[in-house]
Formats: C-alpha cells, sequence, structure tokens
C-alpha cells in the first residue's frame, strides 16, 4: 500500500497493482475511509426546564433504595409518602428514574390467559359481595402442602376470614364461612359468596349453610380459572410477599404463624392499586376519606411550589372505588358503574332527537353534529 502511495503520481493505479499484485479495490476503500468526513461532535443534550435536578433524582432512587421501600413498587412508595406528607415526584418519573440505572424488571412469572365471560356481579359497598377460595402453600416434603383458606370482600379487598389447614374440606370451608357471616354480621340477602367450582365450594353442605343463612351462592364457569379474580389476584399478592418462604414452609404451624403476620400487613400496611392505593381495612371500615383529603392538600402544596412540572392539570389523588363489578355487561362498562349507563341512554335520547327533526338543507349539517355528540363508550372490566 505505501508502494501504491508513493508512485499513484506517477503511473495508472490499474498498472501498479497489477504490478504489485494488491487488489485496487482495497486502495480505494481506504483512501475513501481516510477522505470520509469526521462525524459531527454531538451536540448539547437538551435538559427541560421541568425536569428533576440531579440532586433530586438522586434523593429518588435513595428512597427506592432504602430498607423501609426496597421490596415495594413506586406506585405504593409513591402513595405512603403522600400519606405522611411527602412529594418526590410522579409514579411514571419515578419510573424512567429506576429504568435508566436497570432497576425496573418483572420480578415474577406471569402467564397470559384469554379473556372468558364472567359472571355478572356488582359490589357498591363493602359486605355486598365476597369471594373466596382455597390455594396450596408448599410444605417441607415434595407433594406436601398446607391449604389456606381466604374470604375476601370484593369492594375492599378485606379479608374477612381465613384459616390454613392440612386438607381440603367441605366442613372446614362451612365453619370458616359461618364465622365469617357471624362477625360482619351479615342479614339475610344482604350478601353474595363467590367461588369457583372446586369441590369444597359445590359441597352440600356448604350450600345448606348458605341457603339456611340467606346467602346468594354464585359460581365461575367450568374450567375457569380467571372466573374468580380478585381472589386469585390477593394469593398472587400474598405468594409474592418478601416474607413468603420459597423453599416452602417447615410445618403447617409455621404456615400460620407466617399468616398471623401477613394479614394485619395486608390490611392496615398494603397500598392496594385495585382500590385507589388506600389500604382494605380504610376501604372497609370507611376511613379512606381521611387519606384522600391528606394526599389532595399534599398534591396541592407540591403544584403551588412547582406549578410548571403539572403540565396538564392539577394533580389529584386516586379516588376511593364507588362500585365493583366482576364481569360487567359491555352496555355498562367502566368500574364506575351506573353512571356509564346513563351517559348512553342520554345519547341514545339526543340522536332520537336529532332523526326527527332533520330537514332536507341540513341534513349534512345535523350529521356532523350528531358524529361529534356521540362517542365510544371506554370499557374495562374490574374495579
Amino acid at each position: 500500500m505505501q508502494a501504491v502511495e508513493a508512485f499513484k503520481t506517477k503511473a495508472q493505479i490499474k498498472a501498479l497493482c497489477d504490478g504489485l499484485d494488491f487488489c485496487r479495490a482495497t486502495v480505494y476503500r481506504i483512501w475513501d475511509r481516510k477522505n470520509r468526513p469526521q462525524a459531527p461532535k454531538p451536540k448539547n443534550v437538551f435538559i427541560h426546564p421541568r425536569a428533576l435536578k440531579a440532586q433530586e433524582k438522586e434523593k429518588v432512587v435513595e428512597v427506592m433504595n432504602s430498607k423501609r421501600f426496597q421490596d415495594k413498587a413506586p406506585a405504593q412508595v409513591h402513595a405512603t409518602l403522600l400519606d405522611e406528607g411527602k412529594y418526590l415526584c410522579s409514579v411514571s418519573t419515578i419510573y424512567r428514574i429506576l429504568n435508566r440505572i436497570g432497576l425496573v424488571k418483572e420480578r415474577r412469572k406471569r402467564v397470559d390467559r384469554a379473556h372468558h365471560p364472567k359472571p355478572e356481579l356488582l359490589a357498591t359497598g363493602p359486605n355486598q359481595v365476597w369471594s373466596w377460595d382455597i390455594t396450596k402453600l408448599k410444605g417441607p416434603m415434595k407433594w406436601q402442602y398446607f391449604y389456606l383458606y381466604v374470604v375476601m370482600d370484593i369492594f375492599s379487598r378485606y379479608v374477612v376470614g381465613w384459616r390454613i389447614e392440612s386438607m381440603e374440606n367441605a366442613t372446614l370451608a362451612k365453619i370458616l364461612i359461618e364465622e365469617c357471616i357471624q362477625s360482619q354480621n351479615i342479614a339475610k340477602g344482604q350478601l353474595t359468596i363467590h367461588s369457583d367450582r372446586g369441590a369444597p365450594m359445590k359441597s352440600k353442605a356448604v350450600a345448606q349453610l348458605l341457603a339456611d343463612l340467606g346467602v346468594i351462592k354464585s359460581l365461575s364457569r367450568p374450567s375457569v380459572s380467571n372466573d374468580n379474580p380478585f381472589s386469585e389476584a390477593m394469593f398472587s399478592t400474598v405468594k409474592g410477599c418478601p416474607t413468603y418462604p420459597s423453599g416452602g414452609f417447615g410445618s403447617i404451624e409455621d404456615s400460620r404463624a407466617w399468616a398471623r403476620f401477613l394479614f394485619p400487613w395486608y390490611h392496615d400496611e398494603h397500598k392496594h392499586s385495585g382500590i385507589g392505593y388506600y389500604t382494605p381495612q380504610s376501604v372497609h371500615y370507611g376511613t379512606a376519606k381521611e387519606f384522600y383529603e391528606l394526599r389532595k392538600k399534599t398534591l396541592l402544596d407540591a403544584y403551588a411550589s412547582h406549578p410548571e412540572r403539572f403540565v396538564n392539570k392539577i394533580p389529584k389523588p386516586y379516588d376511593i372505588p364507588k362500585a365493583v363489578w366482576i364481569n360487567p355487561p359491555i352496555e355498562t362498562g367502566g368500574t364506575q358503574g351506573i353512571g356509564q349507563t346513563k351517559k348512553i341512554a342520554i345519547n341514545e335520547n339526543k340522536k332520537a332527537d336529532f332523526d326527527g327533526n332533520f330537514q332536507n338543507g341540513e341534513k349534512n349539517k345535523k350529521n356532523e353534529e350528531l358524529s361529534s355528540l356521540i362517542k365510544p363508550q371506554r370499557l374495562s372490566h374490574f374495579g
């Protein structure tokens, strides 16, 4: 290559390459690289004026990595700090900061299941619809399990009763349900209890008890595991708790001791995403309103300090649930229940008024007004 460079002005490149047994394409490729203009230097990175400062980002990482919050999701940390009158940044900002340093990932294995229709049950307050189920807890040896029975209120996610036994048994389930109904002072005709189609759930003992107490019995569809979504979600939370032993429990006494610690934490400290990140006990017994007002005041103070960081609107806390569905009807839609039906009825009435008043010369104009008036309704499945 040096010989080609030295004699390139005195002879043709083709003759030089042929004489030196050198590839002409390689010569041109090397020259092209040398003559190619250098890439421009990167410009200064633009920092948005609403962005958190470096010290504030370090504070967020420090709080999320602290011993108190290291096992909690950003949304739960955010809600806990609001209850204490503290505000760092939004939940999405916490996720962005953690994602940039590689601290965001899914910790549990999940399986996507196809959607199936579910029984239509509506709860607008506590002690209207309960869901109950049984799940296995690993024992000290292979194929040995303990059975956790749980009865839960779907409106507040409050666990009204639980027990751990060495077997699935209809008589044990009957005793638990009867104790729960007595402890909550349930009147006849007040309550619906929903479950899957396991053997204890379909047993005559449980069916006769519910009939005697005036409780409506609801069952999932056959072979559809997610017909009982609230119990399944609660079991997922329980088994994802940091205190759950991955190697199993040494004895049934160990599992009961674990549960005696777990459920008070679940009731009093766990910020549940399905009920606006309030605790199940506060929603069940009606004290969530106090936390709502405290969160509202904290967010308004944060807005007053840095209004430029809240672009679209004044921030507000999550609402306390008003209605919770198991499989809402399509025409009802939404997690807030009956209000959506009223909107659809109003739109249908207005459409009928337009249809009755069309004039020949104004038909196109009226059609445009009608299309802008009637908007598609947003549907969701759970409260």
